[in-house]
């Protein structure tokens, strides 16, 4: 791949469209994982964003000629507290959007998102969401995957092992009993 079409590349042409929009987001999924633990490639990036009725115009004008998008899916996403996809032509990179349903396990991730650095050459920065959300978020889907996908898995025991010592474990466990995710968090930290 080319400077281009490298992910992080194609993912940060999204991210800094939110940024110009003043759209509250945050990445999460193999992107953040990959940040916190161990490296894996990945199809897509998994971004949350707080779009609105307000932005969608600006926001298909902004990545239109870059990407392929479906109005209608984009508003019935927004609408609907669903989500959406768009595929950078040149490379077909998808980046998957997520529209939050409000929750107290969201609104944590957002308080909790900080921009990090995703590349050095270019520089690139973006708003991540936390190790420990991540965790949180990976383990939810997981469990409600039928606790059966052996990728999210290992990135959450990847996570876990680079971020040992630094995690802040009482938020992980008390977060996950709200999730209802507590004895897989056991299980992982127990593996990892």
């Amino acid at each position: 791949m080319n400077s281009e079409t490298d992910p992080i590349q194609v993912t940060a042409k999204v991210t800094a469209t939110l940024d110009r929009l003043h759209v509250p987001y945050f990445l999460g999924g193999s992107i953040a994982s990959s940040l916190y633990g161990m490296v894996r490639t990945t199809q897509d990036a998994d971004l949350v964003a707080k779009l609105g009725a307000d932005n969608i115009s600006d926001f298909i004008q902004a990545l239109k000629h870059e990407f392929f998008m479906d109005e209608d899916m984009i508003t019935d996403a927004i609408a609907s507290r669903s989500s959406f996809n768009i595929i950078h032509r040149e490379s077909m990179f998808k980046v998957d959007v997520f529209i939050p349903k409000e929750s107290p396990f969201i609104n944590k991730q957002f308080a909790r998102a900080g921009k990090e650095m995703l590349s050095i050459d270019p520089e690139i920065h973006a708003v991540v969401a936390s190790p420990e959300d991540t965790v949180l978020a990976k383990l939810d889907w997981f469990h409600k995957g039928g606790d059966v996908s052996d990728r999210q898995w290992r990135d959450i025991l990847g996570l876990l092992k680079v971020q040992a010592g630094a995690l802040d474990l009482e938020y992980l466990r008390a977060t996950a009993r709200d999730l209802a995710v507590s004895d897989l968090l056991e299980r992982a930290i127990s593996e990892a």
